[in-house]
């Protein structure tokens, strides 16, 4: 049986859009048509300098929450290359990419090129700044996964 799940890992959007709130109107959309359910992370405002990626995931038990999921969103702010390397979002890629499960991004400013993109797996990466349009990506992605 394939899972009806979406692993949301979400970090927040600057002011007013705190990672409960991008994870919450992600989640909204992906269950508008009612087809999925969402097991929303919600990654506390926290310096990754402070805590390394990998303790970050593994303080939210990701690797078993992504292995239940037919799919992960990755919802960070800002895709650069120079923000992700060794950033969460990498991790989470790096990690669903060898679990075999399809991971999509949303970010306020995908700065990726193609080949970046390529190299961290991502399926599609959907650009939303505002909870409207994270709504929005979310009913997108849900016809995706």
């Amino acid at each position: 049986m394939i899972s009806k799940t979406v692993l949301v890992l979400a970090e927040g959007f600057g002011e007013g859009l705190d990672s409960r709130r991008v994870a919450s109107a992600l989640a909204r959309g992906l269950q508008a048509e009612g087809t999925l359910d969402c097991d929303c992370c919600a990654l506390e405002e926290r310096s990754e300098a402070r805590a390394p990626a990998a303790a970050l995931l593994d303080e939210c038990d990701f690797d078993r929450r992504m292995r239940a999921a037919r799919a992960v969103v990755i919802a960070r702010e800002r895709l650069d290359d120079r923000t992700l390397a060794g950033s969460v979002a990498f991790e989470a890629a790096t990690r669903a990419r060898q679990g075999g499960v399809p991971a999509y991004a949303v970010t306020a400013h995908d700065e990726l090129d193609p080949f970046e993109a390529r190299i961290v797996d991502l399926q599609v990466v959907l650009e939303a700044a505002d909870s409207r349009a994270l709504g929005a990506a979310g009913r997108k992605l849900a016809a995706l996964v």
